[in-house]
């Protein structure tokens, strides 16, 4: 065999069984992904005091119910595009949104005597399974956890705030 025979050879046995593993590996975490997108139904949040947490929004029957200012409720009709939940979704994804626990609730004993600290429940619905948060922003775990739980929110609240807009 020749030296240039050799080398291909060497090439074929390596690298093509690397690349067909690596394809087959891959197309199998993709296709078994906890959540998909093309799995996706709906989003879901409820935000406010613990004691009146009022604020609602689901994606999927568009209902929106929220207090203004001057503390009046009020029922509205909000329609997500799909480009919006996509974002949504991969924002969450590229958080670590469904890393985070179910529960990053705040220490009550600690927290000043009559301070009030808003609640959020967040949840993404899809075929199979669900995620759900409940959140209060001075949740006294790791700090990479809690800016992810406030920046999917802030997300989705935003989301919000931009198809209110349209």
């Amino acid at each position: 065999m020749s030296e240039r025979t050799k080398k291909i050879f060497l090439g074929l046995c390596i690298i093509v069984p690397f690349l067909i593993y690596c394809v087959y590996y891959y197309s199998a975490m993709v296709k078994n992904a906890p959540y998909r997108f093309s799995d996706f139904e709906s989003i879901e949040i409820t935000y406010g005091f613990p004691d009146s947490m009022l604020n609602h929004y689901d994606s999927k029957t568009m209902q929106y119910d929220y207090l203004t200012k001057e503390n009046a409720l009020v029922k509205d009709t909000l329609k997500l595009r799909n480009d919006d939940l996509l974002f949504l979704h991969r924002k969450a994804q590229e958080l670590g949104f469904w890393n985070l626990p179910d529960e990053m609730l705040g220490d009550p004993n600690t927290r000043k005597p009559g301070l009030r600290v808003p609640r959020y429940k967040l949840t993404y619905n899809y075929k199979e399974k669900s995620k759900t948060v409940t959140f209060e922003p001075d949740f006294s775990g790791p700090t990479k956890m809690v800016e992810a739980g406030q920046s999917t929110i802030d997300e989705v609240v935003r989301m919000l705030a931009t198809a209110k807009a349209r």
